[in-house]
């Protein structure tokens, strides 16, 4: 990364107030766009206008940002993906792919990400089209989703300086049981850093751990002023993956090196570096998209990008996802986006009943202020 800062200095943390309102303020930036992505999520609507839609957004509201400097880097940390149904992520389509329309009752996840000087916020949420008050969602889909957004809910109160990230995992297996659903086997949550969106740090999460995760896990504890994303993906299924069979859009540079041999793909590598830095990005940034397929392979066969391919649940159940950014700070934490899901339009026959989860979920996230704390309605009994 010394391309884009001085490697051998210390990396500045939240504890630094301008650090602190870049996150901030792509935490506020990444709420808005989710805001307008739901109101484009209607029946009919066409996935890849949606997901261009989401991009273009991102970089029209993160250009009214630190206009001054001229040479901080800002926009898109996650390109938009729409994922529906038992796609589980990563569902960002080309042009020249075959189009996906949005149908009645559709489980759709959203998930973007935005960065502010390589600060990033990432997000993502799952809305169920056409669920009324009066029609609320039930069976499987209410599930799922309620599932996670409790799973969601949980971490939140547990990503505190002390606690460990097992606690979080512990607490994941029983809400998910609760609701008779599974945890999307090792899907990671992750420490957070500068122009660093990925697990590339032993600090994290492991929602559903695989007999090797359970081995190479380390059992580690949260400290003050870290940054952590806490993806959240819940299945109705066995919880096991498999690739769907489409394009795989979504990129991301490595810390390889490699001398390419083609001008296409040289031509196509100095661009990547050059607009998205480190962050993930797709292909349909490219005016030409034929051209960075040509440029595409030659840097995917030795290792200078980084695939995320298209991921879908692999008993064809429907997934749900919750994912948002959190910061630990001295007096507890702060979540800078997510939080948006509307639980009444959801409805359950299942339940939490375990009281050390209800205790846990009936905690006020507002933090401690003059040594007072807001209170919250305690839930009575049971989460539906």
């Amino acid at each position: 990364m010394a391309d884009l800062y001085d490697s051998d200095e210390e990396e500045l943390t939240i504890e630094n107030d301008a650090v602190l309102t870049k996150y901030k303020t792509a935490g506020e930036i990444s709420n808005l766009v989710l805001k307008a992505i739901i109101n484009e999520i209607v029946v009919g609507a066409s996935v890849i206008e949606i997901c261009s839609f989401g991009d273009k957004m991102i970089l029209d509201e993160t250009a009214k940002h630190y206009k001054k400097d001229k040479n901080l880097k800002k926009g898109i940390a996650f390109p938009t993906c729409i994922s529906i149904n038992e796609v589980a992520c990563h569902f960002s389509p080309l042009r020249s792919d075959p189009v996906t329309f949005v149908k009645e009752n559709d489980l759709v996840k959203i998930e973007l990400g935005v960065h502010i000087d390589g600060y990033a916020a990432v997000l993502g949420h799952t809305v169920s089209v056409g669920a009324t008050l009066d029609s609320p969602v039930t069976g499987a889909s209410a599930d799922v989703v309620l599932a996670a957004h409790y799973c969601a809910e949980a971490a939140l109160r547990l990503i505190k300086a002390g606690n460990k990230n097992d606690q979080v995992t512990d607490a994941i297996k029983k809400i998910s049981d609760s609701y008779k659903c599974t945890p999307i086997e090792g899907m990671l949550s992750y420490q957070l850093k500068r122009y660093q969106t990925e697990a590339d740090t032993d600090k994290q999460i492991v929602l559903n751990p695989t007999e090797a995760q359970k081995k190479d896990t380390k059992n580690v504890e949260f400290a003050v002023h870290e940054v952590y994303a806490m993806d959240v993906f819940i299945t109705s299924g066995s919880g096991k993956t498999k690739e769907l069979d489409v394009t795989t859009t979504v990129h991301r540079r490595t810390d390889e090196n490699y001398q390419l041999k083609m001008k296409a793909s040289r031509a196509f590598y100095s661009e990547v570096c050059n607009r998205f830095t480190l962050m993930p990005f797709t292909l349909r940034a490219f005016e030409e998209e034929t051209k960075a397929r040509m440029g595409l392979k030659e840097c995917v066969t030795h290792e200078l990008l980084q695939q995320y391919p298209v991921q879908q649940d692999a008993d064809g159940k429907s997934v749900a996802q919750f994912k948002f950014t959190i910061l630990i700070v001295p007096n507890g934490n702060i979540r800078i986006n997510g939080g948006l899901l509307d639980t009444s339009l959801f409805k359950s026959e299942n339940s939490i009943e375990d009281k050390e989860v209800l205790d846990l979920l009936a905690q006020s996230t507002n933090r401690k202020a003059g040594g007072k704390k807001k209170k919250e309605k305690r839930p009575t009994a049971t989460l539906r």
